[in-house]
Formats: structure tokens, sequence, C-alpha cells
């Protein structure tokens, strides 16, 4: 799976792992029931509702997409904490050469075991990581019910504010 960098990017979106749609189309966030792509644009990072076939437009609106663990797999449940822990410390690398002003991790239970930061949260983070500032988000996947549409959508909001990158 490719990742969307480019030097100095504002937000650095940082997914657990491609899905096994994902992987097969070679678009991140791919699979039809991810609310991603929704989440991105109601929170205002985008000026309209983008197709993942369509991800080569984020580093213009200085965005990008990587992912914690490359390998693909039907649930990020199937990856285990070593996987998490090895994503992290390849994450770091990505981050200091690339030099985004943010991370933003899609998962928070990835975060804290790849970061061993147990009792973080949803939001801001009081680490950098490298140069760059840290925020986890919600996991945007259809698996995951305890957010809506709407819950997601004001939640990637609140990082553009912060962030200032609305485009």
């Amino acid at each position: 799976m490719p990742d969307l960098l480019a030097p100095g990017l504002d937000v650095l979106f940082v997914g657990i792992n491609p899905g096994l749609w994902s992987a097969a189309t070679g678009w991140h966030f791919a699979r039809p029931g991810n609310r991603f792509w929704p989440a991105l644009h109601r929170g205002g990072f985008t000026p309209r509702l983008l197709h993942p076939s369509e991800q080569d437009e984020l580093p213009a609106l200085g965005l990008g997409i990587t992912n914690m663990v490359a390998r693909a797999s039907a649930r990020a449940d199937e990856l285990s904490a070593e996987e998490l822990v090895t994503g992290a410390e390849l994450l770091t690398g990505k981050v200091r050469r690339y030099r985004p002003r943010w991370v933003a991790v899609v998962g928070v239970t990835a975060y804290r075991i790849g970061f061993a930061r147990p009792r973080a949260g949803f939001g801001p983070q009081p680490d950098r990581l490298g140069p760059a500032r840290l925020w986890v988000l919600p996991n945007p996947s259809g698996l995951n019910a305890h957010f809506t549409a709407e819950s997601l959508g004001a939640a990637f909001g609140e990082l553009r504010a912060a962030a200032g990158a609305a485009r």
C-alpha cells in the first residue's frame, strides 16, 4: 500500500493497517463502509467529498496518509502488539523525514499499544512525534459502531481547527 507523503504536510493521517479492500484497490480507507472520507470532508479538510480513488489530491491540500502496519488484514484486531510497536517505530522515522506539522492516528487502541500510552484518549496528545504534534482520532471503520458519521466529522473538525489546516 503506497504512502501518500510529501515534505511539510499540515496533517499526516495514520491508519492502523490496510483492510483487504484497500490492499486490493491500492486506495486508503477504500472499503465502502469506511467513514474516513466523509469524516475528512465533514471535518472541513476537503472542499468536497472525495472518493478513495481521488486520494492523490490530498497532498495538494496539505494532507497525507500512511499506516502504522503495512500488512493487510480483514480486521485491525488481527495485528499483534509487536507489529504495532514496530509500526510506531517506522512511523517515527517517516515523521522525522517528512516533518508534517500534525500526525493524526486514527485508532486509539493502536496508538495506546504502538506508543506504550495505555491511558491515552482521543484528541491532542501531550507528546510529540519528532517535530510533529500528535492527535488521536476514532477509527473510522464501519466496524466501529461507537461513533456516528456526525461524531466522526466533529472529531475531525476539532483537529482541523487545532491544526489550522482548512483549505
